[in-house]
């Protein structure tokens, strides 16, 4: 999404008069997203006055959210989250994309399954709680059950209180993607994808987490409560598995 755009921190004056710039309807809000990127990557010093200056500003938030990343949730010190929260930091979204190490190399993620564990978990024992997106189909076919079974088990290590699966969308096209992969990328069929997920849902173990697949991009849409809802959600991604292969097979004639 950002390799087009280059990185750089805003001066605090002109995020506070974005702030400002919703004053009039303050009582009303009741949620911040702190955008776009990864804001964690500034220091307390630059991210403190500016949960202050939500809360002060929005006088019923309820929850201050942003990305963030495993490895800038590592490079701060849990009493630094812990300071975070303190001052409303209360939500991190992580696209993690792949629980799998090849995977997250093959598409330069700069991440593995342990730093990815550890960073989430880092979060979590500072009170923040995360809400984690899975991309089915990114690692292709010649990598999609290590992609799947290992990303399953990178949210069983951590337990997040949100979680969330989408499919991979070449935005600026598929041949773009390829060249940005290191090594072989085969695209997943939509009966493959369905395939892929059903071995993700099987391999997780969660306890409390809300599960949500109605992106866009989602061809069969899973909202409820893992693990309460995990046999629910294998029926219907068996089904969706059936009515693919049978639509298939009825075009086809095989």
């Amino acid at each position: 999404m950002y390799t087009s755009k280059k990185f750089t921190a805003r001066k605090q004056e002109d995020i506070f008069n974005d702030i400002e710039a919703f004053s009039d309807y303050s009582e009303g809000i009741q949620k911040v997203f702190l955008a776009d990127g990864d804001p964690l990557v500034l220091s307390n010093k630059r991210l403190l006055p500016i949960l202050k200056k939500v809360k002060s500003t929005f006088p019923n938030v309820r929850r201050i959210s942003t990305y963030a990343s495993p490895m800038n949730l590592m490079k701060k010190s849990i009493d630094e989250l812990i300071e975070l929260r303190e001052n409303g930091l209360s939500l991190v979204y992580v696209g993690i994309e792949s629980g799998d190490s090849e995977v997250l190399h093959a598409i330069q993620k700069g991440e593995t399954y342990q730093t990815t564990i550890d960073g989430l978990n880092k979060s979590k024992a500072a009170g923040i709680d995360s809400s984690v997106m899975i991309i089915n189909g990114v690692g292709g076919k010649i990598l999609t059950e290590q992609h799947a079974i290992n990303s399953a088990k990178v949210l069983n290590a951590t337990q997040p209180k949100f979680a969330s699966t989408l499919v991979l969308t070449a935005h600026k096209g598929l041949d773009h993607y390829k060249s940005r992969y290191l090594g072989e990328f085969i695209e997943l069929t939509p009966i493959e994808l369905f395939q892929e997920m059903k071995i993700f849902m099987e391999h997780l173990s969660l306890e409390n987490t809300i599960f949500r697949s109605d992106h866009a991009s989602n061809s069969l849409v899973l909202k409820g409560n893992l693990g309460r809802d995990k046999e629910r959600f294998l029926l219907q991604i068996d089904q969706a598995i059936e009515v693919g292969i049978g639509q298939r097979n009825f075009r086809t004639g095989f």
